[in-house]
């Protein structure tokens, strides 16, 4: 039998896991808390040691591991495996990750955008299955897009393709991406609670929501008890989305859209307005050959990724050979 390892990086949690090659589950997993303040050195060293105990208690060799595929959010540099500081990691400034793990464990090893990497997720495991062209959102703490075209992940010439949250939407709006009035400004947490916060600061009606601290997660339960401002915000949210994913549909004519996390949880308070929008601004022809659906794999997600990384590196190796 042989396996994938797969380490999904991430500011708060991180997690090791293993599957046999050809299933469609997760062996086994080893899940630990980043703890940022550590620095990178020791959080590497647990991402390696748990790589090993995980191995051994499942009694598998390393000769038995086809690769290691890292799921990480950006900047990084995926043809060289080199993590390049990203927001919630601050001081992995150009690190080796690639070529640590390989040292270390004799294991091939391959790093992807968090973004892409779920999008392999969802395309090989979850809800984008049998797809040739699917585009996968984030639409969680940001708003990013893996892209597969013609079956492939499409990475670009920089590796940058799928930034789609840096589209603007508006010339105002919250700030998501630095940028006011962006996609993401307008469609993850950070931007659904920035809409929040401008709103109450003008309004004194009776609302449900945390004045204090607006959450995405608080003004969706607050919609669900019938909220009028709740409402209005995930209403406004889902109007900017359906916008976005109108250019989406019309450049890149997917046959399927999946979207994580907020979406995934609250597509009930989102879809009306967002189905309204794309109605109108999308070409027919194209919209009615997208079927948009919430992702399936859920808080897994982060676990297949990995492993999904592995997978196709593994893949791509053995054809070029």
């Amino acid at each position: 039998m042989k396996y994938y390892l797969g380490m999904d990086i991430g500011g708060t949690k991180c997690a090791v896991v293993i599957s046999e090659k050809g299933s469609a589950a997760i062996k086994d997993k080893i899940r630990f808390d980043t703890v940022v303040e550590r620095g990178w050195q020791k959080i590497v060293e647990e991402l390696v040691g748990s790589a090993a105990l995980l191995l051994e208690r499942n009694n598998v060799s390393f000769q038995d591991v086809l690769c290691c595929g890292v799921s990480c959010g950006g900047p990084l540099n995926s043809e060289k495996g080199i993590i390049m500081r990203p927001p919630n990691l601050p001081d992995w400034d150009n690190v080796p990750l690639a070529d640590i793990v390989t040292s270390s464990l004799g294991i091939p090893c391959k790093v992807c955008n968090d973004a892409d990497a779920c999008a392999l997720a969802e395309w090989q495991y979850g809800a984008g299955k049998g797809t040739k062209n699917m585009v996968f959102l984030t639409f969680g703490t940001g708003m990013g897009a893996g892209l597969i075209l013609g079956g492939r992940l499409y990475t670009g010439a920089y590796g940058a393709a799928g930034e789609v949250g840096h589209i603007r939407l508006d010339t105002d709006g919250p700030i998501g991406y630095n940028k006011a009035g962006s996609f993401e400004g307008f469609c993850s947490g950070g931007g659904i609670a920035n809409m929040a916060k401008k709103i109450l600061s003008l309004s004194s009606e009776e609302t449900l929501i945390d004045r204090k601290n607006p959450t995405a997660k608080n003004i969706a339960e607050a919609a669900a008890k019938g909220d009028k401002i709740a409402r209005m915000i995930y209403r406004k949210s889902g109007e900017k989305l359906g916008m976005g994913l109108s250019i989406i549909i019309d450049i890149l004519n997917p046959e399927k859209i999946v979207i994580g996390s907020i979406y995934q949880k609250s597509r009930s308070l989102l879809e009306e307005s967002m189905l309204s929008v794309i109605e109108r601004e999308a070409l027919p022809g194209s919209a009615a050959a997208c079927e948009i659906v919430p992702a399936a794999l859920g808080d897994s997600i982060g676990d297949y990724a990995a492993v999904g990384v592995a997978a196709t590196y593994y893949k791509e190796v053995q054809i070029k050979e």
